[in-house]
């Protein structure tokens, strides 16, 4: 899509996101590196070596960056991404995905928002049916910062084994747009399909860790798709399980 003068402002299609998104510049994720993950692990008594070495982790985005065209970049966010994606953007949309789907398949048991003792789940990027769509929101970066940007979001994204990085078709203000998209890993161990929904609520109710709760990470989605007018029967109806689960008993 080429540079459209209305959007010098980032939030020119979209006013009402503008404090429903966090301040790149003030994101925790910008600064996220290996070392300071080993230190919250260590701060909490948790165990390491789950994750990429930093070498390992550039390999994988050297690898990809070929399939890039060397212009402006889009980047799919469908979770946290759309509250705090922690990247210099021009310009956010909402944006569509066909044959995709926002997945609660994302164990995690090594401490952002879940613990061994009490496993969070996040959302997860998955192939989907024909019939299928993930609504989201897509984030333009400036050609001149694509290196960077990119780097930090592999620290993000890529810190352990969980996703694919590939580009796939979105729909975007009425036009076809390719996106980077982080798609679920089905040989990652905290991939997990058959969760069952008994199984999905108690994670999300009760995982917490120092990113924050899993529930809280599902209220952000919720509170990101009533600003958007975003009608998600899934996540609507997964957070009122939970609140109903977590809601103490008379």
């Amino acid at each position: 899509m080429p540079d459209d003068p209305k959007t010098a402002d980032p939030f020119a299609h979209h006013p009402e996101l503008r404090d429903l998104i966090k301040d790149p510049l003030t994101s925790r994720f910008r600064e996220l590196s290996l070392d300071h993950v080993r230190m919250l692990m260590d701060e909490h008594g948790l165990q390491g070596g789950w994750w990429y070495s930093n070498e390992e982790r550039e390999a994988l985005r050297a690898a990809f960056m070929p399939e890039l065209t060397g212009g402006d970049l889009w980047v799919f966010g469908y979770g946290s991404l759309m509250t705090d994606p922690g990247l210099l953007f021009a310009e956010v949309r909402r944006a569509t995905l066909p044959r995709h789907a926002r997945k609660f398949i994302l164990r995690d048991e090594n401490g952002a928002r879940g613990r061994p003792e009490a496993p969070g789940l996040m959302a997860a990027l998955d192939t989907a049916g024909d019939e299928d769509v993930c609504e989201g929101l897509a984030f333009r970066i400036r050609a001149e910062l694509v290196e960077q940007e990119t780097e930090i979001l592999w620290r993000r994204e890529m810190i352990a084994p969980g996703y694919h990085a590939t580009i796939v078709p979105a729909r975007i203000g009425g036009l076809d747009v390719p996106v980077l998209a982080f798609l679920a890993d089905h040989d990652a161990d905290v991939i997990v399909t058959d969760i069952s929904r008994a199984e999905q609520i108690q994670m999300i109710a009760t995982g917490k860790g120092f990113f924050g709760s899993s529930q809280e990470y599902l209220e952000n989605i919720d509170r990101q798709f009533a600003a958007l007018g975003i009608v998600d029967p899934e996540v609507a109806d997964l957070l009122r399980d939970v609140r109903t689960h977590a809601a103490p008993s008379h």
